[in-house]
């Protein structure tokens, strides 16, 4: 991939009124990328993409696209094209003149409208289909339509607003499929606006998290999953245990800490924190052994705790449990086997292995 900045965003502000909703966003989108903006819904996503597009004017702060400043440039003369959320289709135009539209606009000649017409009708599924109007087609073909009727024009860089929200949670999935497939033959940036972690997981070279209008972290996907820096990207993605204590021993290896209930070993993976200090820490639900407690079992500190089971939930590949601890704290088990002779208000042994659970920034 080549580092050469599609999109660059400096210091970015949006105010309505007294709430921000961007709050100095940075960003940098390489050329060439599927970058994904994941967050809570008011969290600022959209507003970003919007920024992008110059659908929106920012406050203060500049956008520059392939390296050229655009901030006084109205949405059509900016080298984007913009995938709105839901459909956006002319109900009386066919398929073909729906994707043809900007380019008729344009006055291209109609040769040439017809002949471009039809490879992008190829490139994205939808041979067969040009007489057909939008009510003839599959939620899953109309949203074809708009991301052909978008990519036709050509320019460097595609914005996608909330692309698969209206559609059903198997055809998302396909879809998820055929748009990273897309974005690597046309070979151009892709930015994707989505509240979905396991849309947001499918298509991305990078994903940065915004929430309350901040730029919480960015990484790629397995980043953002399995090493996540900011205590707000622990709670969103996956299902992850978030604890509170305080650090009451640290050297180069290991870290304690006191979490009310135990004292939880921590391997040390150069965090800069010191002895006494307030933390968060996590561990995912399917990084955690749950066992039967037998009588004359006690936990072994610092690496395992006890627990009462409240639920178990049958979920097809896995099985999840609550367990809640003696602080009353519920806490999410997820295990790709159901433990054998366990039942709703069984007392368990929850352990681990020390490198799965991570210290966390607020």
């Amino acid at each position: 991939m080549s580092q050469t900045n599609a999109i660059e965003v400096k210091n970015l502000v949006k105010t309505y009124g007294d709430v921000y909703a961007l709050k100095n966003v940075d960003l940098n989108i390489a050329d060439g990328e599927y970058f994904v903006l994941l967050g809570p819904s008011g969290g600022g996503k959209t507003t970003l993409l919007r920024s992008i597009g110059g659908f929106i004017r920012p406050d203060s702060g500049s956008v520059d696209i392939k390296g050229k400043n655009v901030d006084n440039l109205p949405p059509d003369k900016r080298p984007t094209s913009m995938v709105f959320q839901g459909f956006a289709l002319f109900p009386h135009m066919s398929v073909s003149e729906n994707i043809g539209y900007g380019l008729k606009i344009q006055s291209i000649k109609n040769n040439i409208i017809e002949n471009k017409v039809s490879r992008m009708m190829d490139l994205v599924g939808l041979t067969g289909l040009s007489k057909r109007k939008p009510h003839e087609l599959s939620g899953g073909q109309q949203q074809r339509v708009q991301l052909a009727r978008a990519l036709i024009l050509e320019n460097d860089v595609l914005l996608l607003d909330e692309p698969l929200s209206a559609l059903d949670a198997q055809l998302r999935k396909d879809m998820c499929i055929e748009l990273k497939r897309l974005q690597k033959t046309v070979g151009i940036s892709f930015v994707h606006v989505t509240h979905n972690q396991e849309e947001a997981m499918s298509v991305a070279d990078r994903i940065a998290i915004i929430a309350d209008g901040e730029m919480i972290e960015q990484g790629t996907p397995k980043e953002i999953y399995s090493n996540p820096k900011k205590k707000f990207t622990a709670e969103f993605i996956g299902e992850k245990n978030i604890f509170n204590g305080k650090v009451i021993d640290i050297n180069k290896s290991i870290i304690l800490i006191d979490i009310e209930i135990d004292k939880i070993e921590v391997v040390n993976k150069n965090y800069k924190i010191n002895k006494g200090q307030d933390v968060s820490l996590s561990i995912k639900s399917e990084s955690i052994k749950v066992d039967k407690l037998k009588v004359s079992k006690q936990p072994q500190e610092n690496k395992a705790i006890k627990g009462k089971i409240t639920e178990i939930i049958f979920l097809g590949q896995f099985v999840r449990y609550l367990v809640l601890l003696n602080n009353n704290q519920e806490i999410q088990v997820r295990s790709h086997d159901e433990v054998s002779n366990i039942n709703v208000n069984d007392y368990v042994m929850l352990s681990w292995r020390l490198e799965d659970f991570l210290v966390h920034e607020g």
